[in-house]
């Protein structure tokens, strides 16, 4: 199980794009803050996937859609978002409000908002949640794979905010802001397709 959890963590997504963004934009600690903040979120899907909650959620079709085009438009959001910056990645550095609350939400909400990341667990979990399988069972599996995807995301950040890797991102920030930004679109556009 934890293999498949290192795999889907590492699988390029949008995720990646946030936690690269936030890179540039804040550095490391915003970026850990990002990665501690998605965790978050991948450990509620978990717990509620192992629940049974990702059963109904693949039985509601209405309930799916919505969530679906919920998270297309967080993507819009977050791409414009990047298309429309302007502000160089060092003045991002200093906005204390860019630096305390954009991480936090970004990360929480590029996890909880994506329905894929349900069906991904019910898929996993479905071969290893037994009808009785305590509630003990269930939140060990909820929080392995909640600490795998922070730790590989802690392990990106850390890549990228070392200061050879970041000086040369962030003397490209501009350009990247607008890739990135293109890129959530286009992902966007996939997930509501």
């Amino acid at each position: 199980m934890s293999a498949i959890c290192i795999l889907g963590a590492m699988s390029p997504g949008p995720s990646l794009g946030v936690v690269v963004q936030n890179t540039l934009a804040g550095g490391r600690a915003q970026v850990v803050v990002t990665a501690l903040s998605h965790g978050v979120g991948i450990i509620i899907w978990a717990l509620l996937t192992a629940g049974g909650i990702g059963l109904l959620i693949t039985q509601q079709p209405a309930l799916f859609e919505g969530m679906r085009y919920g998270g297309a438009i967080l993507l819009v959001y977050l791409g414009i978002r990047s298309l429309r910056s302007t502000a160089s990645a060092t003045e991002a550095l200093h906005t204390v409000t860019t630096a305390h609350t954009t991480p936090i939400r970004d990360g929480f909400a590029i996890a909880i908002i994506n329905p894929k990341i349900a069906l991904f667990f019910l898929a996993l979990f479905s071969q290893f949640v037994r009808p009785t399988a305590g509630m003990g069972e269930k939140v060990i599996m909820g929080l392995t794979a909640g600490v795998i995807d922070v730790l590989w995301y802690a392990l990106v950040a850390l890549a990228l905010s070392h200061s050879a890797i970041l000086d040369r991102l962030r003397a490209r920030a501009l350009v990247l802001d607008r890739l990135f930004g293109l890129i959530l679109i286009a992902l966007a556009v996939r997930v509501a397709l």
